[in-house]
């Protein structure tokens, strides 16, 4: 009998310790939490923004950090929202993430990262338990024991969480994170984060589109048409070395990406950049003037792409 309520004490407490660990992660404080809140405010703002041949931006934060869509909505006079996340989400994650979000009638831009582009499974360090924090488990058909190793996890704050958090408190009176910053209307973050301490260096592409992440997009166009909407791809802007193999690596991910769905890029550059100037905080994310040529850039490429249906469309202005 003993030995069974030594038992029972040792599961409730740690039944408590997880409880408290998983409120910190996923909840409130940890940059799951923070990356979970953004996540329902964009899918908010989805359910809101009304009005047919909306242009949704799927991605991870190489979307989130590099569209300004209030900008493309007022080059396309229709309603853009931006609904990038993160990429450690990982691409399997992602898309049923937001699938639900689609309508009839909307234009999906999906601006992959190479991070992504480049996975052989689909998933990524936060895959399982971005699921588990937005209240779907297994979202993206997870293996099993991954998703039984990411459950204990999330409820396992790091001790370096657990002192950034601390630091936050003591200096800033309040807790914060890399996505805590609010965001506009169309779904873009109002704060840049900037590169303080390390030295840039030119990214390097050593292989092109993996099979499994072409056949997954292949699918992901498979659903967006199902829905009555259209899938759309473009080529992220990256600071990248401008050596043979990146470049042909990039070419032959470009070449393949066509082959699913319309490709928005500039031909001769392949969206490769060498000025570090344009950058952020990585080689995706882009300062405020240069999220503004981007976006202004997408939209030119899309009034190409989707002309006469833009020219159908019966909305001159955005609805909200």
């Amino acid at each position: 009998m003993r030995k069974l309520l030594n038992l029972t004490s040792w599961v409730a407490i740690a039944g408590l310790a997880w409880t408290a660990g998983y409120i910190y992660n996923a909840r409130y404080g940890g940059e799951l939490s923070w990356l979970r809140i953004m996540y329902e405010q964009k899918m908010a703002l989805a359910d809101q923004v009304q009005g047919p041949k909306r242009v949704l931006i799927l991605g991870g934060s190489g979307a989130h950090y590099t569209v300004d869509a209030g900008v493309m909505q007022q080059e396309l006079g229709r309603p853009v929202l931006n609904l990038g996340l993160d990429g450690p989400i990982g691409l399997d994650v992602i898309l049923p993430s937001v699938k639900d979000k689609i309508r009839p009638g909307d234009v999906v831009l999906l601006i992959p990262e190479y991070l992504l582009l480049l996975d052989e499974d689909g998933f990524g360090d936060r895959s399982g338990q971005f699921g588990i924090a937005i209240g779907k488990p297994g979202l993206g058909r997870i293996p099993t024991q991954q998703l039984a190793q990411d459950t204990l996890m999330v409820g396992a704050p790091t001790l370096r969480a657990l002192t950034k958090s601390s630091l936050d408190v003591v200096e800033k009176g309040k807790l914060t994170g890399y996505y805590s910053d609010p965001i506009t209307q169309n779904g873009d973050p109002t704060v840049l984060k900037q590169r303080t301490k390390s030295k840039w260096w030119q990214m390097k592409i050593k292989a092109p589109i993996s099979d499994y992440a072409y056949q997954r997009i292949v699918q992901f166009r498979e659903e967006v048409e199902a829905k009555g909407a259209t899938l759309v791809l473009g080529l992220p802007w990256l600071y990248a070395s401008d050596d043979p193999q990146t470049i042909e690596n990039v070419q032959k991910t470009a070449t393949k990406l066509a082959t699913i769905a319309p490709l928005l890029h500039d031909p001769t550059s392949f969206n490769l950049k060498t000025d570090s100037s344009f950058f952020a905080d990585t080689h995706y994310h882009l300062n405020q003037p240069a999220r503004r040529i981007r976006s202004v850039e997408l939209a030119q490429q899309f009034k190409q792409v989707m002309g006469d249906q833009i020219a159908s469309s019966p909305i001159n202005q955005p609805s909200q």
